[in-house]
C-alpha cells in the first residue's frame, strides 16, 4: 500500500481533493483533524496531558477539549510545541492501527490530509511514500474559506520546513482538474499507475 500524505495551508483544497480521489477504487482517504479530536478525547492520556499542560479552563461544558478554548491557551510558540509534541506521538500511533487496517481491507492507496504534515517538526514523515503539498495564492486561499464561511481560517498553517522532501502540486482550479495533477504527479514518482 501506498501512504500519500495532502499538506498545504487552509483553503489549500486537501479534503476535496482527498474526497475526489477517495472516490476511485482501491483509494482510502484520513482526514489527521479527525483522528486528533479522537486520540485527545476525555479519558485518554492525550486528554490529560492536554490539561495538565495548559489547564481546566480548555475542557468545555461538554467535558471535552474545546479547540476553540485550546487555541485561546496558546500563547507563544513554547505553547504551539508543547502541543504538537503531547498530540503529534498519538495521532502517529492511531495512524499506524489506521495504516494497518486499510492494508489488510485491501486498499491500494491512502490518502492522508494533514495541514501540518509538511510544517512540523513532530510528524513522522518516513511514515509517508510521498508528501504533496499544495500550492494556492492567498487570494484563492481566501475566496474559498470565504465561500466555506471559514475566513477566519485563511491565517492558519505555515509554509514547509526548509528542506522538506515534497512534490509540490498546483491546485489552482476546479477540484477534478487538481485531483488528476495530484495523481499524474505521484505517477511521475512511480507510486501509482495511470488511471484508466
Amino acid at each position: 500500500m501506498v501512504v500519500v500524505g495532502l499538506a498545504g495551508r487552509a483553503g489549500s483544497g486537501k479534503s476535496a481533493v482527498a474526497r475526489r480521489l477517495a472516490e476511485r477504487a482501491g483509494v482510502a482517504w484520513v482526514d489527521l483533524d479527525r483522528v486528533a479530536w479522537d486520540v485527545y478525547r476525555p479519558g485518554t492520556p492525550t486528554f490529560a496531558a492536554l490539561v495538565e499542560r495548559f489547564g481546566e479552563p480548555i475542557v468545555g461544558p461538554d467535558g471535552t477539549i474545546d479547540r476553540t478554548r485550546l487555541a485561546a491557551a496558546l500563547a507563544d510558540a513554547a505553547d504551539h510545541h508543547a502541543l504538537e509534541e503531547i498530540v503529534h506521538p498519538a495521532v502517529s500511533r492511531a495512524l499506524h492501527t489506521l495504516r494497518a487496517r486499510h492494508e489488510r481491507d485491501g486498499v491500494r492507496v491512502l490518502l492522508v490530509e494533514g495541514a501540518r504534515l509538511a510544517s512540523s517538526p513532530h510528524v513522522d514523515r518516513g511514515a509517508f511514500d510521498a508528501i504533496i503539498w499544495l500550492l494556492v495564492p492567498d487570494a484563492t486561499r481566501r475566496e474559498r474559506l470565504r465561500r466555506a464561511c471559514r475566513e477566519s481560517h485563511l491565517g492558519r498553517g505555515s509554509e514547509p520546513e526548509p528542506g522538506a522532501a515534497l512534490l509540490y502540486v498546483n491546485a489552482e482550479g476546479p477540484v477534478d482538474d487538481v485531483a488528476e495533477r495530484v495523481w499524474r504527479a505521484l505517477e511521475v514518482q512511480g507510486l501509482v499507475t495511470p488511471w484508466p
